[in-house]
């Protein structure tokens, strides 16, 4: 971002960036999409969440309000630089200055950070009050793909990335660490729209990993709504008792499934 702004000025530099932005889900969301629902659909069946397909119109939609959503990031990256070049932010570039450890620990901290925000963040466009002007266009995709990862009303996609502005303010954080941040968080984006259950048998069991976030999880969001509103970790849906009550028995009938019996 403060290359493309220093290189070709702040407008330009907001275009460049949000075509970079929409290049880089449109290949990690159209690598996935190929891979299961083109490529390899029949031999990923049993570990399909919802028997159905979306229509090619909704992805369509998904894909365009994805662009838009590309727009407004790019735009929160101008701001980010505005507020770096003015003084307000502790972005800073000199790896050494806090050292590597610091480097890795501020990655791990941003992500919980996130988590904390998005958890209470989404609870609160569920407001009955709020979800038409924040949420609706996300909840449109009742049986989400890979390409609904981006795929937000404007109002919400300026809540989404408030976040690094936001904690840019308060802490320092490397650009690496924001371009890692970015990336993991696209990447369990897609994992969570993907609509097919990859992690293993077991997984929401174990005592680490049940502290992840699934596949199932998210998608059953999207299907019931006014449960599962955690991203990346489970932490808040555990203490907050807002897990679907039947999460982790569908996530086992999921993994259960022998072969030849898709649906049950």
């Amino acid at each position: 971002m403060y290359f493309l702004i220093e290189k070709f000025g702040l407008a330009t530099g907001w275009l460049f960036a949000s075509l970079a932005i929409f290049l880089r889900y449109a290949f990690f969301a159209g690598l996935a999409f190929t891979f299961f629902y083109l490529l390899k659909r029949n031999a990923f069946s049993m570990a399909r969440i919802q028997e159905k397909f979306p229509k090619a119109s909704h992805i369509i939609s998904e894909i365009r309000h994805s662009g838009i959503t590309a727009l407004i990031f790019a735009l929160m990256g101008v701001g980010l630089h505005l507020l770096r070049e003015a003084g307000y932010t502790s972005i800073y570039t000199d790896i050494h200055k806090y050292g590597w450890g610091y480097l890795l620990f501020s990655f791990v901290l941003l992500l919980f950070l996130h988590d904390t925000y998005f958890y209470w963040a989404h609870r609160l466009m569920h407001h009955r009050k709020l979800f038409r002007f924040f949420h609706r266009v996300h909840h449109l995709s009742h049986n989400p793909t890979p390409w609904a990862s981006l795929s937000f009303h404007p109002l919400e996609a300026v809540a989404e990335v408030a976040v690094v502005p936001i904690m840019a303010l308060i802490a320092p954080f490397h650009p690496l660490v924001l371009i890692a941040f970015a990336t993991w968080s696209l990447a369990w984006n897609i994992i969570g729209h993907l609509g097919y259950e990859l992690f293993p048998k077991g997984f929401v069991h174990h005592p680490l990993f049940r502290w992840f976030n699934t596949s199932t999880h998210h998608n059953m969001h999207h299907q019931r709504s006014g449960c599962n509103y955690g991203l990346y970790f489970n932490f808040w849906d555990t203490w907050m008792d807002t897990n679907h009550p039947e999460y982790r028995q569908t996530f086992d009938r999921i993994k259960g499934r022998k072969e030849g019996v898709i649906f049950d």
